[in-house]
């Protein structure tokens, strides 16, 4: 799936994601810039393994090869109980279009899936984004201490049949 919105996202492909790019992913995770300061702790033990990526539908959005095939983010969908666990860019390259490219992708898949609505527990800095791409907020999602001492805005994608 490529998208012809962005120069970046035009040189984009996404693949399912294999048990190799497990530490990158989790690199990922922990570098964000998102997650910085007062919510540096809920990802900072975090670990993206071989077991999450055989468990789940995750897919990496990866750079072209005369950029060395770099993932630049990646997102995992859960069926049961449908949700979108994980999304996450590379910091350098936020604002490119690949967000995009990742929820639209996903939508592909939970329709595929038979899917008519996707929940989104999102990151507070997350939330412009998801209202930019289409979700709707639903609801708050209580803090979890230790792990997310604070409340989260909760989401629903409505994935139409084609």
């Amino acid at each position: 799936m490529r998208s012809r919105t962005s120069p970046i996202s035009e040189s984009v492909t996404i693949r399912r994601t294999v048990a190799r790019d497990a530490k990158r992913l989790t690199r990922l995770v922990r570098g964000s810039g998102a997650y910085a300061g007062e919510y540096a702790a809920a990802v900072a033990g975090y670990r993206v393994g071989p077991d999450y990526i055989e468990a789940h539908r995750a897919f990496v959005a990866v750079g072209a090869e005369e950029d060395g095939g770099r993932i630049l983010g990646f997102y995992s969908l859960v069926l049961d109980p449908p949700e979108l666990d994980l999304l996450f860019v590379a910091d350098d390259v936020q604002g490119r279009g690949i967000g995009r490219l990742l929820v639209a992708h996903m939508q592909s898949e939970a329709r595929a899936a038979g899917l008519d609505r996707v929940r989104v527990v999102s990151h507070r800095p997350a939330e412009d984004f998801y209202h930019r791409v289409g979700a709707v907020r639903i609801g708050t999602a209580l803090a979890n201490p230790p792990a997310v001492p604070w409340d989260r805005p909760e989401f629903e994608f409505c994935i139409p049949s084609e």
